[in-house]
Formats: structure tokens, sequence, C-alpha cells
């Protein structure tokens, strides 16, 4: 075979690669032409939510900061992992981000029998954005003022408490905190948040456990009235709001956490690039000082970092989930 051939047959063999494996020219030359199109964040819960507010509030500057456009889009289901699922079978180009509470997606594999993507092989991390403790909130009308007498109340009337996702952390939060604390509720599951906090609101339901970012204005409204907090010290936010652990329960702590993992196999070039951008616009002053005032502080991480938080997550949850026999189809 000549020279010339060789050279031929090489090069046909490098485009054939190139066009077969997603990401292979980007993974020889970093991000050089990336991204060359349009991005989305993609939130698997409905509007309104916590990771929702995060994902609308960054997808403005990293627009910006990438020279294209960033869409958002709600894809919910199935307590977020329907959004996932789209997530993990996507191409893995960064083009498809997952913005999502990355607690609540290392549950999914203790809770359900089945799932249609493995979170932590179909997925990897990209960077954490932002925690926010649960709130432990309560109907207005609830005759209860702090963890004890809620407990005490729990044992002589009927408390619904409402679930954001059978499943989801604020649910297992609740269980974790119903079976430290010896209180007794009836759970009553929702398929997100924001119909959870309307109907706890409205005294459908009358306790409800779930992110700060997204709870908080019903407390400073007068909407809701708020017993306790997740976080291991008090938030200066509600400096007067004590602890749950403060209250009885040693060592509780729960929260939510948002933040963006891609399909596994996604070129490491963009996967950092995507890190560094993320953590560049999330910790702007203006971004920081909005999510500060909702109650929710800015979390950043390597992907490497990330991936081990969504793994000890992962491990953390299975035991209460086991504990409490929560299964799901």
């Amino acid at each position: 075979m000549t020279i010339k051939r060789r050279g031929a047959l090489s090069a046909a063999l490098a485009t054939t690669l190139a066009a077969s494996l997603p990401g292979f020219a980007l993974a020889q030359a970093g991000t050089a032409g990336w991204p060359a199109k349009p991005l989305r964040i993609v939130v698997p819960y409905p509007p309104g939510g916590s990771s929702d507010i995060i994902a609308r509030a960054i997808s403005q500057p990293l627009s910006e900061a990438l020279k294209q456009p960033v869409i958002v889009e709600n894809k919910p289901g199935a307590n977020g992992n329907l959004g996932a699922d789209f997530v993990a079978k996507s191409a893995p180009d960064g083009y498809t981000l997952l913005l999502c509470d990355v607690g609540a997606l290392a549950i999914s594999p203790s809770v359900y029998t089945r799932l249609s993507f493995d979170p932590s092989k179909d997925l990897r991390g990209v960077t954490m954005l932002a925690y926010s403790p649960h709130l432990l909130v309560v109907h207005p009308s609830v005759k209860a003022n702090n963890l004890k007498e809620l407990v005490a109340l729990s044992k002589t009337s009927e408390l619904n408490f409402a679930v954001t996702a059978t499943g989801s952390a604020p649910h297992l939060a609740g269980v974790a905190l119903e079976r430290a604390s010896g209180a007794k509720w009836t759970y009553v599951p929702y398929t997100g948040g924001v119909q959870a906090v309307h109907d706890t609101v409205s005294g459908q339901t009358q306790v409800l456990m779930n992110g700060m970012l997204a709870t908080l204005p019903q407390v400073q409204g007068g909407r809701l009235k708020v017993l306790g907090v997740s976080k291991a010290t008090r938030m200066p936010l509600i400096g007067d709001v004590p602890t749950i652990a403060e209250q009885g329960v040693p060592g509780y702590e729960s929260g939510t956490w948002q933040g963006v993992r891609v399909a596994r196999g996604t070129p490491e070039a963009i996967v950092q690039r995507l890190n560094k951008e993320l953590i560049a616009v999330i910790r702007t002053a203006d971004i920081r000082s909005r999510l500060a005032g909702q109650g929710a502080e800015v979390v950043t991480m390597t992907p490497a970092e990330e991936e081990r938080f969504f793994d000890k997550e992962r491990a953390r949850w299975a035991k209460v989930v086991a504990d409490a026999s929560i299964k799901l189809d």
C-alpha cells in the first residue's frame, strides 16, 4: 500500500470516528468550537420551585458568558426522574444540562424498584450551585409554636404532612424527623413542591417540610408558620428560628442541594468549561445577594467533589429508605 493511500485511509477513519462518537472532535481539541448552538437547562420539576428559581437566575448571565442562548425547559414527572432520564439519554455534548436537587436524585435508586436510567452511571457531576435548608412549617391555625408542641399535638390530633413527592428529600427528611422525635402524621403525596406549599397555605394539609428558597416567602407573608430549620446552625436571615437539632433532635440536618449534571461521556474539557462558567455566574454579587435574601447560600464544587457528594448522599438516604420501607414502582 502506498504512503499516499495509507494517509487517505487514516483520514477517512478519523472522519468516521469523529462522526460516530459524540464529542470525539471536541475531546481532541478542548472546547474549540464549543458551544456552537443554544444550550438548554432541563429542570425536572414544575415552574416556581427552588431548582427552577436558580435555573432562571443563571440562564441569562450564562448565555452572555458562553455567547449562546441558554433556554430553561421544565420537564416534571416521576419525582424529577423524567427530566433526569431525558438528560441521561441526551447526546453527551454539553448542550443539555440537568439542574436539580442532587440529593433527591441520589435518593431515587433506593426508592424506585425500576428506574429507566442509573443516576450514577448515566450522569456525571459538573458542580453544585446552592444549598438551602428545609423549613419545618405549619398552617397558621396549627396550635404549635415549636417542635415539642407539634410532636405533642400530633399524638392527639390528626396532622396531614404534605409531601412534595413520594421519596423526595423533603419526604425523607419528614420521615427521619418523625422517627427521631416520636411524632405521628399522615403523609399526603404531591407531584411537586409548588402544589404541596399551596395546599398547606390553604389549610388542606397542616405540616410541610420544604426547601427554604421556595418556602420562605410564604413564611414572610404570614401564610405559613415556621417552627424549625434543618441546618446545623441558625440561618442569619431568620436568626430567631431555632434549628431542629436545638429542639431535641441532635445532629438533624437536611436540605435542598441544587446542582448541575450532564450525560456521562461528555468530554472532560466541556465539563470543566461548564464548571468554570457556572461557578463564575453563581458567585456574582447580584445572584449571591438575591439567593441569600431568599435563604439559599452559594455552594460550588469541582466535578470530582460533586461526584463524591452524590455518592455520599446516595449511601446516607439508602438507610432511611430501608428503615422506613419506602418503595415505588
